[in-house]
This record gives structure tokens, sequence and C-alpha cells, in this order.
């Protein structure tokens, strides 16, 4: 019965994550499907430059949601005996992580998993998220950069595990590996940080082209 449960659980939390916000917000409310504009990417900042600010902020708050429930899920309703509740809330963030930047409603394609992975980190360690989320907001007040700067917020998260939480080790091998997955999903945007090609952060009009 537990084991059924959990599968439910797991499975659950895969395909939470798996939920394309931003091409449902994009069809339904604006018949523009957001991978076929700007940067192609379906994640919040590439609504936000195609589709306007009221979509860019709705799907990075879902996007940012799902990663959050799928953990809390895994918290309250997973009793996987062989693991300790921190694996079983671990687990449950990584499966919506993959659900989103390999989806399956999306041909196992997806997004880069930023707003996914802080919903994570909020329902992991809802402490961590300040400096995390205080570390992105800076880089980008600094820089512009959308990408060094969750990819700067994300490296904050890993070293922040590994003072603090070094004897967890499942939640030390997630924020390592979820850091080079983000910094690999990155790899075009750090190119052109390389060239200096990369755009800047702006709130542009509808239809505006962007990198992000």
């Amino acid at each position: 019965m537990t084991i059924g449960v959990d599968i439910v659980v797991f499975t659950s939390a895969w395909l939470l994550g798996s939920i394309p916000f931003s091409v449902i917000i994009g069809k339904l409310f604006f018949n523009t499907d957001v991978r076929q504009q700007g940067s192609g990417n379906p994640g919040a900042t590439n609504t936000l430059r195609i589709l306007g600010p009221k979509a860019g902020l709705a799907v990075l708050i879902l996007d940012i949601f799902k990663g959050f429930l799928a953990v809390i899920l895994a918290k309250y309703f997973s009793h996987w005996p062989e693991l300790t509740l921190s694996d079983r809330m671990t687990l449950g963030g990584i499966l919506a992580i993959a659900g989103h930047c390999f989806s399956p409603f999306l041909g196992f394609k997806g997004g880069k998993g930023v707003a996914t992975t802080m919903g994570v980190i909020l329902a992991l360690e809802p402490w961590f998220a300040i400096p995390v989320t205080a570390v992105f907001f800076i880089t980008l007040f600094l820089s512009k950069y959308v990408s060094l700067s969750s990819i700067l917020a994300l490296f904050t998260f890993t070293i922040l595990t590994l003072l603090l939480r070094a004897g967890q080790y499942t939640e030390l091998i997630f924020s390592v590996c979820v850091t080079l997955l983000i910094t690999i999903k990155h790899q075009a945007n750090i190119l052109r940080l390389m060239k200096g090609e990369e755009n800047k952060f702006v709130f542009l009009k509808k239809g505006k082209e962007s990198n992000a």
C-alpha cells in the first residue's frame, strides 16, 4: 500500500513539474506559442518579453509554486521507509525540476528550471531562499543579466549547502547536480556573456526578441 502511494506521489511531483505554464498561458490567452518567438525558451523571462509583465509574472509564480508543491506533496504524503523525510522531499523536488526541464508535454524539452528550482529551495530550505534570492536580484540589478543572476544564485545555494548541510548527503548531491544542470542549460547564454553579446534584462514591449 505504501509503495503504491509513493509511486503516485512521486509521479505527481514529476507531472506537476512538467506542466508548461508559459505555453499554456501563451496559447490560451494570447494565441501565441512563446517557443516560436524570442529565445524560444518556455520560461518566465521569455514570456515576459514576448507577452508582457502580467503573463511573465504569472508564469514565474506558477513555476515557483509547482516546485514548492512537489516538495510539500513528498513531505506529507510519501512514507517510503528506506528514505528519510529530507530525502523524500529532495526527491520530490528533483522530479519536479526534471519534469520542467524535460517535459513530456513538450516532447521532453522544456525550460531552464530556475523558477521551479527556487520553489524547491523555498520548500526544502526556506532560510536558504533568502540569500539565494538576494544574490539573484543584486546580480540582476548590477549586471542586468538574468542568466548570470540565475547561475550565481544557484552557486550560492550549493555553497550554503556545503557549509551548513554537509551531513545531508542527498541534499548536498542535489544542490551540486541542479547547479550543474542549470549551468549547462545556460551554456549558450554563457558563451554570449563571454563574447559580450548577451541581451540585458529590461521591461520591453511585447514581441521584442530576447536570448534569456
